[in-house]
């Protein structure tokens, strides 16, 4: 097993997944201080490998003699685990994944174009086969693998209850999800500046396996970390089910109150499951593309308060105006890929103002305008709010 080996301290401080440039959407359990079960149900199976359960224990001495009690096991075997799985009240939604670990999984990947949730759940996979008995010896903790000195890197306490532990999956999850992308941005910038090539998914665990340093100067995947790729790659098809975003149980648009954010709003990419041109990862595309000329004047689609505004590795120049609550639910807006920024965080804009400038920054083909809405922390499909007029 391959240890978890942060990259350099410099990639510390990106930004963090409640942030506005990492907004906290396809996530319905987020801060409802409940970790997922999987530690019990451990201990569950193991008590039932050891020997008869308390029903055993405490039932059958006072019903049978101890004769009837040993002949009772040595003919139905007892109680087994397999009998316990099939009555568990909840299936998982991949095989090994917990139906709890879902909507972590799909935070921790939800701000970074490479890294989906598939490949976070087939990295764990891979590491510890979704068990937290990781090695004493090698002091890595948890269903992530991570040491001690990763923790301190990545490690936060995610779901809100008080502690941060990689024992935790939640905080486990979320950490792995702050690392890759740390790492991924690392590797996008190395193969933009020509120092390396390959898949970007490819890279990226290879960093993760080796280090970013080893990555470049190998130009691609160095050998030592080929078999860490070739495994987790592996297991991804297992995993396709998990980057399928489910949209039943998300908030639904509250009205058509939102005007167009460029002059003319052509879709050459609507919100959706997609292939990403790029990385080839196929994943929810969390907004609409508008075509739009390099430079072309884009605009606020409702008044607000800019809350984000900087540069950030996979959607370039990006801006994120705060609309205040609808219908009893925040609404925000996002523009990305801008050639420029005219507008500074803590400004307040009205519908129309001029906000910056249309371009090709970051994980882009071409000069567009990538447009989302997340309401409530969603991501919502932009087109039902935007005004028949745009």
């Amino acid at each position: 097993m391959l240890p978890s080996r942060p990259p350099s301290p410099a990639c510390a401080d990106r930004p963090e997944p409640e942030l506005p440039s990492e907004p906290t959407g396809q996530d319905p359990d987020v801060g409802q201080g409940t970790p997922p079960q999987e530690e019990t149900e451990k201990k569950k199976k193991k008590k039932k490998r050891r020997g008869p359960g308390p029903f055993v224990l405490l039932v059958l001495p006072g019903l049978v003699s101890l004769t009837g009690v040993a002949t009772f096991f040595a003919v139905t075997g007892g109680f087994t685990v397999e009998s316990e799985q099939a009555a568990g009240p909840e299936q998982a939604a991949a095989p090994g994944v917990d139906a709890s670990y879902v909507p972590w999984l799909r935070k921790a990947a939800a701000d970074c174009e490479v890294v989906s949730p598939s490949v976070l759940a087939a990295q764990i996979d891979q590491l510890t086969g979704w068990t937290d008995d990781t090695g004493k010896l090698s002091g890595q903790r948890g269903i992530a693998a991570f040491t001690d000195e990763a923790w301190h890197t990545w490690g936060k306490d995610s779901d809100g209850n008080g502690r941060s532990t990689p024992r935790d999956p939640a905080d486990a999850i979320m950490a792995l999800g702050r690392q890759d992308c740390s790492l991924t941005a690392e590797v996008t910038d190395l193969r933009t500046e020509g120092r390396v090539n390959g898949d970007l998914v490819d890279l990226l665990l290879a960093a993760y396996a080796t280090g970013v340093d080893e990555v470049a100067e190998a130009g691609g995947v160095p050998d030592d970390a080929r078999t860490y790729v070739t495994e987790v790659k592996g297991l991804l098809s297992g995993y396709a089910s998990l980057d399928k975003e489910e949209t039943s149980g998300a908030p639904t648009a509250a009205g058509a109150i939102l005007a167009a954010p460029v002059s003319t709003l052509t879709v050459t990419s609507p919100y959706g499951s997609r292939e990403h041109p790029l990385t080839g990862v196929t994943k929810l595309h969390t907004g609409i593309d508008f075509a739009a000329a390099q430079g072309a004047q884009v605009f606020a689609a409702r008044g607000g308060q800019v809350v984000f505004a900087a540069s950030t590795s996979a959607y370039g120049n990006r801006i994120v105006v705060d609309h205040g609550e609808i219908e009893g639910k925040r609404l925000q807006t996002t523009y990305s890929h801008l050639s420029s920024i005219e507008v500074a965080v803590g400004q307040t804009v009205e519908t129309g103002t001029p906000i910056g400038r249309a371009g090709s920054t970051g994980l882009s083909t071409g000069p567009h305008l990538h447009f989302e809405v997340i309401y409530d922390g969603y991501y919502s499909n932009p087109q039902p709010w935007l005004a028949p007029s745009g």
